[in-house]
């Protein structure tokens, strides 16, 4: 029996809230089960300065940061520069997840810079962050003339896919999907996969925890993550219809 009661195959409820702030373009809270994360989308003309402007092309690029109040015990609070090595990773991964699927010539001489900051953690907080930080980034885009009324996919947006990520896990030798934060802590195989609206990888992270695994349960695992992101891409995409 899994803590919230639900089956092995079965997403947290999730929910959405957009434009949940009016001071950027693209704003998100997103909620699975006691996990919240909020996800804010900002333009600037301003690229990166290690960017070449002739190249005509834009960048995305993510932040991440668990606020103190969002664990207990109180968790320190992150000064600039100075990021623990958890945070800085996460950020990678939800900013590698997000160009994945944007043209970055299409989006012009322009920065978006999505910042993801949860609020509440009960695990999940990176793979829920990636799939908020998505809405957030098409909503900022829709902001411009260009782009505005386009989704995904539509000839001149410079998104062309959904991105949507999920954790899965082995806990007591059970393939479960989305694991809550009691599943993560005894999970014997932890694993965040990050994928397309059409079902291709973008990144896989799995790993024992003084445990192994077989191909058996590999492909296990990856069948519950295909079947939960579906799911959330076919929220992203009511909610960016």
């Amino acid at each position: 029996m899994r803590p919230d009661n639900r089956s092995v195959n079965e997403l947290r409820p999730i929910s959405v809230q957009r434009f949940f702030t009016n001071k950027t373009p693209g704003s998100v809270l997103i909620r699975a089960g006691e996990t919240m994360v909020l996800c804010t989308a900002s333009i600037s003309e301003k690229l990166p300065p290690w960017m070449n402007p002739e190249e005509n092309r834009g960048w995305v690029t993510a932040e991440y940061s668990m606020l103190p109040g969002s664990t207990s015990p109180r968790k320190s609070r992150e000064r600039s520069g100075k990021l623990d090595g958890r945070s800085s990773e996460i950020q990678r991964l939800v900013g590698r997840s997000l160009r994945a699927v944007v043209d970055l010539e299409a989006l012009g001489q322009r920065m978006v810079t999505v910042d993801c900051d949860v609020l509440q953690a009960d695990g999940g907080t990176r793979t829920l962050s990636i799939t908020g930080a998505m809405i957030a980034l098409i909503d900022a885009l829709r902001s411009i003339d260009d782009f505005a009324g386009k989704k995904p996919g539509d000839e001149g947006f410079p998104v062309r896919d959904y991105a949507a990520a999920v954790s899965v896990g082995l806990v007591e030798g059970e393939a479960r999907l989305d694991l809550c934060y009691l599943e993560d802590f005894a999970a014997e195989v932890d694993m965040n996969v990050v994928m397309t609206g059409k079902g291709n990888f973008i990144e896989i992270q799995g790993t024992g925890e003084e445990a192994t695994f077989d191909e058996t349960q590999l492909a296990e695992l990856l069948a519950l993550a295909k079947k939960g992101i579906a799911e959330l891409v076919a929220l992203q995409k009511r909610q960016t219809a």
